[in-house]
């Protein structure tokens, strides 16, 4: 019903910059919540950023100051502004939506590599 493909990630050094994009598609009615959620190699999935259809944002602590997220409602888009990047980022971003506060959908997921 609703279909979110992520791009923009890749390989940047330690203090480097990625934006991540998530085009929304289908029936993106009513989504409420959008946000990324990211898997570092033996860690559980953690939430990063979230943003709500009101505009209200939230952010992991690990991030503050360094990430921000933003959607653009006309062109069906989340955004994951990355800067000052740590080796501790390296993860696949995930970007997740809710919609009418109950139906979720998933995207398939960037990888975003931190290294020198």
């Amino acid at each position: 019903q609703v279909r979110l493909v992520e791009s923009g990630g890749g390989l940047v050094q330690p203090g480097g910059s990625l934006r991540l994009s998530c085009a929304a598609s289908g029936n993106i009615f009513s989504i409420n919540v959008m946000d990324w959620y990211r898997r570092a190699p033996g860690k559980e999935r953690e939430l990063v950023a979230a943003i709500t259809s009101g505009g209200s944002t939230d952010y992991t602590d690990s991030v503050k100051g360094r990430f921000s997220i933003s959607r653009d409602n006309t062109k069906n888009t989340l955004y994951l502004q990355m800067n000052s990047l740590k080796p501790e980022d390296t993860a696949i971003y995930y970007c997740h939506a809710i919609q009418r506060s109950v139906n979720q959908y998933w995207g398939q997921g960037t990888q975003v590599t931190v290294s020198s």
